[in-house]
C-alpha cells in the first residue's frame, strides 16, 4: 500500500500542470464576467428590473464550464478518438433538432431548451469538428495527402458546417468551423499546403459567394447579407439600418482614448448599441479602459494562443497535438473575427468574443476545449 501510494504522489510530483494557461483562463473569464456586469447593467435593469441578471444568468455557466475544465483535465483524452463518430452525429442531431424544437431569439432560431436550459448547437458542433478532424487526420495517416483522403477528411466538417448554416443560418459559425478543419488539415500535411491552401482559397470564395448572394431574409428589396457589405464599405450611408450597431461601436472604441472613461462610465452601452453584451462587448471595453484595456485583452489572447502552441509542440501524441491546433484555432479565429467586425475591419457577421461575451453554451465549450489542452499538458514527457 505504502509503496502504491509512493507511485502515485511520484506520478503527481512529474505531472506537468500549465498554471501559466490556468492564469490566462481565470483571468479571462473574471474580466468577462466584470465587463459583462458593467456593459448589461443598464439594459438588464431597463428590461427585466435587475441589472444583474445577464451578470447572473453567466455566472452558473461560466462556474459548470469551470468545472467541466478541471473533468475534461483528468478525463482520458484519448478515449475521445473511439467515440469521435458518436460525438459527430450527436453534433448534427442537436442541429437536426433545431428544426422542430428550436427556440428564437431576437429572430434568429439557433437555440434549443434542455431541461430549462438553452443550448446552441453551433458552439457544440465546433468542439465536435474538432475532435472528429483529429481522429479523421490520425487514421488517414500518409492518405492524407492524397485527394481522396484529403476529401474524406474535408467532408465531414463541411457537411456539419452546411447544416449550420442551412438550419440556423449562422454563416459565422460555418465560417469558424471550416476555418478549424482548414488550419488542422494545414498542420498535418507537410510537403502538400499548397494543396491546402487552394482548397482554402476556393472554400474561402464559395463562403463569399453565399454570403453575397444568399437567398435568405430581404430587407427592402435587398439581399440582407449584400447590404451588411454596403453597411461595411460605408457604415455612416446605413446609419438607420445594417450599419448602426457598426458605428455606434466605433464611435464607443474613438471616445474611449488611451485610458478610456473609467468602468462602467459607458455612454454607448445605454441604448445607443443593441445588444452590446453579446458581439460588440469589445467596443465597451475600448471605451471604458481605452487602447490600454484593449492592447491588454488582446496580449491576454495571444498568451492564451502561445501557450496552447507550447503545448501542441510538446503534445505525448498527434492525435492530442491534433485536439491543441483545434481548440487553438477555434479561439483564434473568433477573437479575430469578433474584433476585426467591431473595428468594422470586415464586414458584420454576428461572432462573440472567447470567454467574455454573453452566453452560456459557449462559454462551457470554450472552458471544456481548454480542460482537454490541459490534459494534453498533463500527459507530456509520459510517453
Amino acid at each position: 500500500m505504502a509503496r502504491a501510494a509512493a507511485v502515485l504522489r511520484r506520478r503527481w510530483q512529474e505531472t506537468y500542470i500549465d498554471y501559466s494557461l490556468i492564469f490566462i483562463i481565470m483571468f479571462l473569464v473574471a474580466f468577462g464576467l466584470i465587463m459583462l456586469y458593467s456593459t448589461s447593467a443598464y439594459e438588464a435593469n431597463l428590461d427585466f428590473g435587475d441589472s444583474a441578471y445577464y451578470f447572473k444568468h453567466q455566472l452558473f455557466p461560466t462556474l459548470l464550464g469551470l468545472v467541466v475544465m478541471i473533468a475534461a483535465s483528468y478525463f482520458p483524452y484519448k478515449v475521445l478518438a473511439r467515440f469521435a463518430m458518436p460525438i459527430y452525429i450527436f453534433a448534427a442531431a442537436l442541429l437536426v433538432l433545431i428544426i422542430p424544437f428550436g427556440k428564437t431569439i431576437n429572430g434568429a432560431k439557433r437555440w434549443i431548451v434542455i431541461m430549462g436550459i438553452s443550448i446552441q448547437p453551433a458552439e457544440v458542433a465546433k468542439v465536435a469538428t474538432v475532435v472528429f478532424t483529429a481522429t479523421m487526420i490520425v487514421r488517414l495517416k500518409k492518405n492524407l495527402v492524397t485527394p481522396k483522403g484529403f476529401g474524406t477528411a474535408l467532408l465531414f466538417p463541411t457537411i456539419l458546417a452546411g447544416m449550420v448554416y442551412i438550419i440556423t443560418r449562422n454563416l459565422s459559425s460555418a465560417i469558424i468551423i471550416m476555418g478549424i478543419t482548414m488550419l488542422m488539415l494545414f498542420v498535418s500535411t507537410p510537403g502538400y499546403k499548397l494543396y491546402v491552401l487552394a482548397a482554402s482559397g476556393v472554400l474561402g470564395f464559395a463562403a463569399l459567394l453565399v454570403f453575397i448572394i444568399s437567398n435568405s431574409k430581404q430587407t427592402s428589396g435587398m439581399n440582407f447579407r449584400f447590404e451588411r457589405v454596403l453597411a461595411w464599405l460605408d457604415p455612416a450611408a446605413y446609419a438607420s439600418g445594417k450599419g448602426f450597431q457598426t458605428l455606434q461601436a466605433l464611435y464607443a472604441i474613438g471616445s474611449g482614448g488611451i485610458f478610456g472613461k473609467g468602468l462602467g462610465e459607458s455612454m454607448q452601452k445605454m441604448g445607443f448599441i443593441p445588444e452590446a453584451q453579446n458581439d460588440m462587448i469589445f467596443s465597451i471595453i475600448c471605451e471604458e479602459l481605452g487602447l490600454f484595456g484593449a492592447i491588454a485583452v488582446m496580449l491576454m489572447f495571444i498568451l492564451l494562443i502561445w501557450r496552447l502552441m507550447v503545448i501542441a509542440n510538446n503534445a505525448p501524441d498527434m492525435f492530442s497535438a491534433l485536439l491543441v491546433i483545434g481548440v487553438m484555432g477555434h479561439i483564434a479565429i473568433q477573437v479575430v473575427l469578433n474584433i476585426a467586425v467591431v473595428t468594422n475591419t470586415i464586414p458584420n457577421t454576428g461572432i462573440t468574443l472567447p470567454f467574455i461575451s454573453y452566453g452560456g453554451s459557449a462559454v462551457i465549450i470554450q472552458l471544456a476545449e481548454i480542460g482537454i489542452a490541459l490534459n494534453v499538458a498533463r500527459n507530456i514527457g509520459r510517453e
